[in-house]
């Protein structure tokens, strides 16, 4: 694991747990992960400055209960979002930029049965993550044709081919 699950380099703090699943390496999901949400962030510009984000590699098991409890959905997901809480922020604590938690298991069959490296299915899914924390959402047609489009962007940037081909 990192020394420190900070980036000097962005306005946002990225910590990371490995709670279970066939992830890789700690540094390896870190370094994944950051490449992600920095890409997304150069298109999503309203983000305040010294927020952090949490992502918890997970299993399906967890990710059930996660779903099952916030979404009443008893099932596992690929990749759950939790946007921090507004207007609580204590005196001298970063704010809270949001949580994402991700199923190694679902990402992996998903990935296979896609015909798509796992590294960019969980890439796609960390920036879909992301972007969901930032206030972007695909329930309605034309909210989901704009997600789609800016996940298209950042993924192309990332020399990720199109997530939705």
């Amino acid at each position: 694991m990192p020394e420190d699950n900070t980036d000097d380099t962005s306005k946002l703090d990225i910590e990371i747990s490995v709670e279970g699943g066939d992830w890789a390496s700690e540094d390896e999901l870190y370094a994944l992960a950051s490449r992600a949400i920095h890409a997304a962030m150069s298109e999503v510009t309203d983000i305040e400055e010294g927020q952090t984000v949490s992502l918890l590699f997970t299993d399906d098991e967890s990710i059930r209960d996660l779903n099952a409890r916030f979404r009443d959905k008893d099932k596992p997901t690929n990749v759950l979002s939790f946007p921090g809480p507004e207007g609580s922020q204590m005196p001298g604590i970063p704010p809270h930029f949001g949580d994402i938690a991700l199923a190694y298991e679902t990402i992996a069959r998903e990935a296979e049965a896609e015909g798509k490296s796992f590294e960019h299915h969980l890439t796609h899914l960390i920036v879909h993550g992301f972007l969901h924390l930032a206030g972007y959402d695909h329930i309605e047609p034309e909210e989901a044709e704009e997600m789609e489009d800016l996940e298209r962007i950042i993924l192309r940037g990332l020399a990720i081919s199109d997530p939705y081909d």
